[in-house]
């Protein structure tokens, strides 16, 4: 949107594109302008009528249908600066010091506490005065505590996803924020904890507080993961250093930020500089620039991924964001590229998020020419066919794509250094690796005979190989390609069951029970454990597996344990590591081969009974072995008073 343009829009026009553009971020999640070109927007208006009803409609995310909840006082959007100049005449209006923490790029939510500490209700913004009632959905976020000290308190934060997690849905949704959005309003809550998402808290209504970085300690010990917070004197060299060292850490963060949030400190000066009726006046968004931009879209490549998925990726005219200059962006899948009317020649609006491959966001004007998906492999030449959203090879096993992805990914995840893409399609082509358990198989007379290996690059692959025939099972588990079976699922299946022999034991009713696996995850597990059943087998020819989870031994190895309810002596997070430190391993839930059950001790003693507590009774009943302990139980186990 050209500045010319928008300086002729008449206030009719101006608040019907608001209405128009707000709804599609916030309800379809389906954007046709940048951040910026939507703040454009609202500043326009803000001149032009500054009591138009439509600014009082920005951000909305309210959902059509459903119980709605008035908020206890408005969860007013923050205003907004691109430039250090606009930051500094806003900071001069403040009279102490500043408080900055990242701009999360989430749903923002509201938490209610009742007297009891007991969690009431929750909602999410809404369009600022009412909210989306999203009770039960919270309970299944991991780290939103149900019980916290016995008070009325209302919490303020924002529901993410983790990019970690977000890899897996990469090929299916446009960003990690409309998937929490739209996971957290799941009709069933079972769901919405499948999607693991997080919680950052900022905010705390009910304690009359002084600072607002008192609200983030408070937060802290009351079991929550508050934003990270740090207090600055007010000088805009201080705030622009520390944007700068937010925008250099931005790639290397697990979470999405498009910016700085600045807030006066002190709750005095809050009152004194009140709000307007859109937004607080003592805080500022100092967003990051440069994020999205529009192309036009020329052609469509089709690339195969290690399960058969072909995605397809879009070469676009030249554009520069963040600093970049991006020509190729993820069009994602095939259906949701259908259902974004994709055309060559369509102008489009594409984003770059942190460290994550650019993305086409919106299609702005459609092009002349239809984009159709191949009707047979580009590496294969077998049939496609389409599954749901997804276009896929019908012959994985065969497809040179396909295969070539999986031994990438096996020597990426256990690190065997030097087996570069070139060298694997050597490898590959040549016969010599074709499966997993070929790579152990290699001589060195193999390699001699492809381009560019010497008798000294050869022993050194040769060695390196033979140095990874001790795996950890984490890694093994990762390493086979399985599609749910990444690092954090990995990870649990390790802790919970402790040996590849009973994991590939495990019924699909008992995995699917832990926390953040779920029953899709856990089909999709043991199906790809089953496929994989004969690669494993050969595997176990040439490797022998670390099925210690903790490399220490102490007290207290092979034993598990889990933590539930507001620990008194410590964090949770401390409590964890004293355990790790002494041999044992923490589960990733309550299973029938947990250890122990440490309770908080407030909690025991009023016995609290919370979901993992009642579960682990019911698992008892049926025979499992676990111990049920409280926190001065544990902390006795810890000292040395019990074996």
């Amino acid at each position: 949107m050209k500045v010319k343009a928008l300086e002729k829009m008449t206030i009719p026009e101006l608040e019907a594109a608001l209405r128009h553009h707000n709804d599609l971020y916030f309800k379809a999640a389906q954007p046709e302008i940048s951040d910026e070109e939507f703040d454009r927007l609202v500043e326009r208006l803000k001149q032009l009528k500054p009591n138009s009803p439509v600014l009082e409609e920005v951000g909305s995310d309210l959902s059509e249908g459903g119980k709605k909840v008035l908020h206890s006082s408005p969860m007013l959007s923050l205003d907004k600066c691109y430039n250090v100049e606009d930051l500094r005449g806003w900071a001069e209006k403040v009279r102490g010091d500043l408080i900055a923490s990242p701009k999360i790029d989430g749903l923002a939510i509201a938490i209610h506490y009742d007297a009891s500490g007991r969690l009431s209700f929750a909602e999410t913004r809404g369009d600022g005065l009412k909210g989306d009632d999203i009770s039960r959905n919270v309970r299944e976020i991991e780290d939103i505590p149900e019980k916290i000290p016995g008070r009325e308190i209302e919490v303020r934060g924002e529901v993410y996803m983790r990019l970690s997690v977000f890899e897996k849905y990469k090929e299916a949704f446009a960003n990690p924020r409309n998937l929490a959005a739209g996971a957290v309003k799941q009709k069933d809550p079972k769901k919405t904890g499948e999607y693991r998402l997080n919680f950052f808290a900022y905010d705390l209504i009910g304690l009359d507080l002084k600072q607002e970085i008192e609200k983030i300690r408070r937060l802290k010990k009351f079991g929550f993961t508050p934003i990270d917070s740090q207090v600055l004197p007010n000088q805009v060299e201080r705030l622009q250093k520390i944007y700068e060292a937010f925008l250099a850490r931005r790639d290397k963060l697990d979470y999405e930020l498009d910016g700085v949030v600045y807030k006066a400190n002190e709750i005095s000066d809050q009152t004194r500089l009140g709000a307007s009726a859109h937004h607080p006046r003592w805080a500022m968004a100092y967003k990051f620039q440069g994020d999205s931009g529009s192309s036009v879209l020329r052609e469509v490549e089709w690339s195969v991924s290690r399960t058969g998925v072909i995605t397809p990726i879009g070469l676009i005219d030249p554009v520069r964001l963040s600093g970049a200059t991006v020509s190729r962006v993820s069009l994602h899948n095939y259906g949701l590229m259908k259902k974004m009317g994709v055309s060559l020649g369509a102008k489009v609006l594409v984003m770059r998020r942190g460290g994550v491959i650019p993305n086409l966001e919106a299609v702005v004007e459609k092009g002349k020419k239809e984009v159709e998906a191949p009707r047979k492999c580009p590496s294969c030449h077998f049939p496609t066919e389409i599954r749901d959203d997804f276009l896929y090879c019908t012959n994985p096993q065969g497809c040179r794509s396909t295969r070539l992805g999986e031994l990438r990914h096996f020597v990426d995840v256990l690190e065997i250094e030097g087996f570069g893409d070139k060298l694997i399609e050597q490898l590959y082509d040549n016969g010599f690796v074709e499966n997993l358990p070929d790579f152990f198989r290699l001589k060195k007379d193999d390699l001699l005979g492809l381009e560019r290996v010497g008798d000294i690059l050869a022993e050194k692959l040769i060695q390196q190989v033979q140095t990874h025939r001790k795996i950890p099972l984490t890694l093994f588990l990762r390493s086979l390609g399985i599609s749910e079976l990444a690092k954090h699922s990995a990870e649990i299946l390790s802790k919970n069951f402790r040996s590849l022999k009973r994991i590939r034991e495990v019924k699909e009713e008992e995995l699917s029970a832990i926390h953040s696996i779920g029953p899709v995850i856990a089909r999709e597990v043991l199906r790809g454990l089953r496929e994989k059943s004969e690669t494993i087998d050969k595997l176990l020819h040439f490797v022998t597996l670390d099925e210690k989870t903790t490399a220490r031994e102490g007290k207290l190895s092979g034993k598990s344990f889990l933590f539930t309810g507001k620990m008194a002596s410590m964090e949770r997070g401390a409590a964890e590591k004293k355990v790790e430190a002494l041999g044992g391993e923490i589960a990733g839930g309550v299973t029938q081969d947990l250890d122990y059950l440490v309770i908080g001790e407030e909690g025991y003693q009023n016995r609290e009974k919370g979901n993992k507590w009642i579960k682990a009774e019911n698992l008892v009943q049926k025979g499992a072995g676990i111990k049920i302990v409280s926190e001065s139980e544990f902390l006795k186990m810890i000292d040395g008073n019990e074996s």
